[in-house]
């Protein structure tokens, strides 16, 4: 009988074991986590867009995939955080897609000065066939999985200490700029001095001189307290700022099949949702920058579509922006 009782609870020990190391598996797969950090605040309407993506995902997922947000350059700036991501670093952020031009040229038609109108024409081409199969490129090319590329910030705007009319008025001045080719050579060809600087420093560039202009959507302008360091808000719309939600390759690949379609799914469907927020919130932003004391000045759209007419052919694009129009119907 002891014998019996003992190889019962010998059996049952080892099933128990079992029963906990088969458990230990599911919570090590269920434990699964995506990081993904903002430069912008939480109030903005990325950071918004990301909380709701975390909370989508783990629904969705029922906790299988856990997403952290981090907001305010918490994990760095956009650059560090890519720099992060290629080098294997569970870190995913925003960023405008002229920084992911680097690894695939065809990907700064996203960016390019004056190319879309309307939100819902970039977000239609941001989901066209031609696009996904460029961004497809990022993981052999650099190490990036690009989830969506329909995150909206808005039209931005020269941010100056005097008022502009054509691009004249922005000779010899030093206006930061996102530090990618198609950018630099649009504030150029704006006539201003590009500067590229991290987003976290633009305030007290401005503020001791370090730089004299920027140019950012309303949303950051109020976001960052830009109303604070200057003058004008020149509505120049010079781009359309769509970014793109990327992950390392690493990360996204310890993912299932069917948790990677549900991530990418909820990065499209919370691109929008940001992208709402961002029209939404924008006049509102902008009316609260004109109320705190700062100018809003219109000008001539045309004479700075004109100035920026060579950008397209300079940097080889092209044929990349005659693949829009054909994607658009225009």
């Amino acid at each position: 009988m002891n014998n019996i009782t003992f190889s019962r609870r010998g059996l049952g020990a080892i099933a128990l074991g079992a029963a906990l190391v088969l458990g230990m598996g599911v919570q090590a797969k269920a434990a699964e986590t995506l990081r993904f950090g903002t430069v912008l605040s939480a109030q903005d309407p990325m950071g918004q867009g990301l909380e709701r993506f975390k909370k989508m995902v783990e629904e969705r997922t029922k906790g299988a995939v856990k997403v952290e947000v981090f907001h305010n350059s918490q994990l760095g700036d956009t650059r560090d955080m890519i720099d992060q991501a290629r080098a294997g670093a569970n870190v995913g952020t925003v960023t405008d897609v002229a920084r992911l031009s680097s690894f695939v040229p065809e990907l700064a038609v996203l960016s390019a000065p004056f190319v879309f109108d309307t939100f819902e024409d970039a977000d239609k081409f941001a989901n066209s066939e031609p696009y996904l199969k460029w961004g497809a490129q990022l993981k052999d090319k650099a190490g990036l999985v690009m989830l969506a590329s329909n995150w909206y910030q808005g039209a931005r705007h020269a941010l100056t200490q005097k008022p502009i009319a054509t691009p004249a008025d922005l000779a010899g001045v030093k206006m930061r700029t996102i530090g990618a080719p198609v950018w630099i050579e649009t504030i150029r060809a704006m006539g201003a001095v590009p500067t590229p600087m991290p987003w976290a420093e633009v305030y007290s560039g401005l503020q001791l001189g370090a730089i004299d202009a920027a140019e950012a959507q309303p949303t950051a302008i109020w976001g960052a307290k830009l109303y604070e360091v200057i003058k004008y808000v020149n509505l120049t719309g010079h781009i359309q700022l769509l970014t793109a939600l990327v992950t390392s390759a690493s990360a996204w690949d310890r993912l299932s099949a069917e948790q990677q379609a549900i991530v990418r799914e909820e990065a499209v469907a919370n691109g929008r949702y940001a992208s709402n927020l961002t029209q939404e919130l924008g006049k509102e932003a902008l009316e609260k920058v004109a109320a705190a004391g700062v100018k809003i000045n219109k000008v001539d759209l045309d004479v700075f579509k004109k100035a920026t007419s060579g950008v397209h052919a300079k940097l080889g694009l092209d044929d990349e922006v005659a693949i829009v129009k054909q994607v658009l119907g225009k």
